[in-house]
């Protein structure tokens, strides 16, 4: 993700950082999974793209040992310093407008990317044109439209209020060209840029420390925003984040996480 004008959430705000930390908590063991079923191992090259932070990547170089690859990369490289290693290239690169970094890879690994994407064609052409034959390709995208609440138990006055700027929040992004029904189109997005033996499934938090740090971190960022647009004043935001810290909205979800992938003949 990035510092793109046209992005909701950019990695320069001071929010960012509890942002990558509660996605990678709430997600990064259903992407190694993933990651684990297609084979990831020594020797693969491999793309990291729109990494936003450093746990996926680094993760990848752990499997690929010494003979492999990773390249890292996102428009905006912020969250992506620390220890340099061997294995991991950082790259800042836009997906959508730029040629691949590397070809003839093993793996191309895209989360919470392509939605935000305006270019979404182009960038998922270039990742199937990098990959090698046999190459896999794995997918993950949030679709809010499938279950459009982040409070799915709606059983009262803080229920309501958290769901009503998750609606405010999906409409600002929506006015971003952001594409909140993509997820569900991946199975056949992948099939349609040739890939084959092409599966998919959805991971859909709705209870975790993770999720409520992710709901405080996001609405920080877009607090501005809900207000200059009408969606929430700033004492309705305030007692919302009052609510989360006070354990008022115990339950809060994410939006369901598609993953699919293929192979690529």
């Amino acid at each position: 993700m990035g510092a793109d004008e046209g992005y909701l959430l950019s990695n320069q705000q001071t929010q960012a950082g509890a942002r990558l930390e509660a996605l990678a908590t709430l997600f990064d063991p259903s992407t190694f999974r993933h990651l684990r079923d297609l084979g990831v191992g020594a020797g693969w090259r491999c793309w990291e793209v729109g990494a936003g932070g450093r746990s996926v990547p680094h993760w990848l170089a752990e499997q690929v040992g010494p003979t492999g690859m990773v390249v890292a990369t996102d428009i905006d490289t912020s969250w992506l310093g620390g220890p340099a290693t061997d294995q991991v290239l950082v790259l800042r690169h836009d997906v959508g407008t730029e040629d691949p970094p590397a070809t003839d890879l093993d793996l191309v690994h895209a989360r919470l990317v392509l939605t935000h994407v305006p270019h979404r064609q182009a960038a998922l052409t270039s990742m199937v044109a990098a990959l090698r034959p046999g190459g896999r390709l794995l997918l993950e995208e949030a679709d809010p439209g499938l279950q459009p609440l982040i409070c799915p138990d709606d059983h009262g006055p803080a229920q309501q209020l958290a769901n009503r700027l998750r609606t405010g929040f999906r409409t600002l992004m929506a006015g971003r060209d952001a594409d909140l029904t993509y997820g569900r189109t991946l199975p056949r997005l992948l099939r349609d840029h040739g890939l084959v033996d092409v599966a998919a499934d959805a991971y859909f938090p709705i209870t975790a420390p993770a999720c409520t740090a992710l709901e405080r971190a996001t609405v920080e960022q877009i607090r501005d925003r809900l207000i200059s647009a009408g969606i929430a004043t700033a004492a309705e935001i305030d007692q919302h984040l009052d609510n989360i810290d006070t354990g008022r909205v115990p339950d809060l979800a994410t939006s369901p996480m598609v993953s699919a992938w293929g192979r690529k003949p």
